[in-house]
């Protein structure tokens, strides 16, 4: 397991924000992310009802850029590319609000298709085995301008 230690350097979640606990596994297209920060008073995403489930979106995002962080880093690469989340799509949702006393959360997320400009994502939250949220989320990496 990889605890956030590990990873939280290699996105731009910081703080509070850095949602994820720790890495069960991953491999070149697939990672298994948990979570228990939906049941912590200082999640910025907590409203006074809870945690909506949209934001489980969110915790799928965020085990992409750290499977992507992943990827580039076992491939060689030495700086972390940024990326920005630009669409959402077939997001299904099982439940209105997550249960803080259900226990962790599972994020699996799997790469569709990745390259330089971006990659698709399918994603999935689950707790205690049941299906909470998935969907397809696609990335962008800009491109630095060049300076000729």
């Amino acid at each position: 397991m990889l605890d956030k230690t590990e990873f939280a350097l290699l996105i731009p979640h910081a703080g509070s924000m850095c949602l994820l606990d720790g890495v069960l596994a991953w491999d070149a297209t697939t990672i298994h992310a948990v979570s228990e920060s939906h049941a912590r008073a200082d999640n910025p995403l907590l409203g006074p009802e809870g945690l909506h489930a949209v934001h489980l979106a969110e915790y799928g995002a965020q085990a992409m850029a750290v499977h992507g962080a992943l990827r580039d880093r076992a491939n060689g690469a030495t700086a972390v590319k940024p990326g920005r989340l630009v669409s959402l799509r077939d997001v299904q949702l099982a439940v209105d609000y997550v249960d803080k006393d259900g226990g962790r959360l599972d994020v699996h997320t799997e790469c569709l298709f990745a390259d330089d400009a971006g990659a698709q994502y399918a994603f999935r939250v689950e707790q205690g085995g049941c299906l909470l949220a998935s969907g397809r989320a696609a990335v962008i990496h800009p491109q630095e301008p060049s300076h000729d």
